[in-house]
């Protein structure tokens, strides 16, 4: 498949703006991570409705298309005869890096360095046989249901218990500085994540590449037939189980975000690839600032949670402190706003520029040494 999936920039778009709509209860929470982490499960019904409408489905969708770009580089490197994962290897190496980076100077639950570690995983499966790729898929979803199960035991075993935090202060009034160090010292609690999810990563991964080859981006029946499944899984029976886990309580929290969630993201896979290949005509705005989005994802991912810290904390406008009173309400319009700005931003720049700012930089460091070599070579 040498042709752009036109469909995989909407869809990049969207998972990169819906994973902002989760982190924007973290930003907008006056307690930081530690105080939201305490209201799980305990927050109006209203914000938990919100909070449902977001939360895991597009780290979830994320993932699958992370899988599914794993694959076309893997194609890309057989069509052109490279060794693999050769240099994909270097590739995953520089996402680690970005991720540190983004942890440590901006957001404490990043995403690219997970993604990093299970994409080296995968990386080796990717080319294996159907066989032997789905016993990694039925081993590696084992072990991420037994660790979801184990945890939601152990959570209704303690009462359903969640932990405050005291570090409101570092979040409303602390500095930028303060808040880096708060990230290093407490690093095994906010990197737990990262370790647990790397089951599901392997499954969803390897799943969003067996979807590319099964043709869920043709526009025949057969795609339409596979995303119609993949629809009534996720939206017509997954989301109704995961809205329940979401009003169950702070004991459910590991099913409510793990094990409903990744089904819901192939219902918006299916759902959204779908309305994509039936639209007719040039694209509308709405369709190009989401692709733009998607094609610059890196940037609009990193930038989008520093300009919600500049916002909300209290080293910048302190608006978390400041609007709390009106909470849920003020967030889902923080939301939106940002996600005007960054559609706009991600199309005025792509007008000028091929990738998006992070990306350049990240292309200029991913070709370095193999550039560095060839000039070497010719002298």
């Amino acid at each position: 498949m040498n042709r752009r999936i036109d469909a995989l920039d909407v869809l990049r778009g969207v998972a990169i703006l819906g994973t902002l709509g989760t982190n924007i209860w973290i930003f907008t929470d006056p307690g930081g991570p530690a105080g939201f982490m305490a209201t799980w499960g305990a927050s109006g019904a209203v914000e938990t409705f919100l909070r449902f409408l977001t939360n895991g489905k597009f780290l979830g969708l994320l993932t699958l298309l992370f899988g599914i770009g794993l694959e076309l580089q893997y194609r890309s490197a057989v069509r052109k005869g490279l060794a693999w994962p050769g240099r994909y290897l270097w590739r995953a190496a520089l996402l680690f890096a970005e991720g540190v980076l983004h942890f440590v100077l901006i957001f404490e639950f990043d995403v690219l360095m997970g993604y990093a570690l299970t994409s080296v995983i995968v990386a080796y499966l990717i080319g294996r046989s159907e066989r032997a790729v789905t016993a990694w898929m039925v081993a590696a979803g084992a072990l991420h249901v037994a660790l979801v199960s184990l945890l939601t035991l152990a959570l209704l075993a303690a009462g359903g218990g969640t932990s405050g935090g005291a570090a409101g202060g570092l979040f409303a009034e602390g500095s930028w500085p303060e808040q880096v160090a708060a990230r290093l010292q407490n690093l095994a609690v906010y990197r737990a994540e990262l370790i647990f999810i790397i089951p599901m990563g392997i499954v969803l991964f390897l799943l969003g590449a067996r979807l590319l080859r099964a043709g869920v981006f043709e526009p025949g029946e057969g795609g339409a037939r596979l995303r119609r499944r993949l629809a009534v899984l996720g939206l017509g029976v997954a989301a109704p189980l995961n809205l329940a886990t979401a009003y169950a309580g702070p004991a459910w929290f590991a099913v409510d975000r793990y094990l409903l969630p990744p089904l819901v993201a192939l219902g918006l896979l299916g759902l959204i690839t779908s309305i994509v290949l039936g639209l007719r005509g040039a694209p509308g705005r709405l369709r190009t600032a989401l692709s733009d989005v998607g094609r610059a994802a890196l940037s609009c991912y990193v930038l989008q949670n520093l300009v919600a810290s500049a916002l909300c904390y209290g080293w910048g406008l302190g608006l978390a402190t400041r609007l709390d009173p009106a909470r849920p309400w003020w967030v889902p319009v923080a939301w939106a706003g940002i996600c005007l700005l960054f559609m706009t931003l991600a199309t005025l720049w792509l007008r000028r520029f091929r990738r998006g700012p992070l990306e350049l930089a990240w292309q200029w460091a991913y070709q370095a040494p193999w550039s560095r070599r060839a000039a070497d070579a010719t002298t």
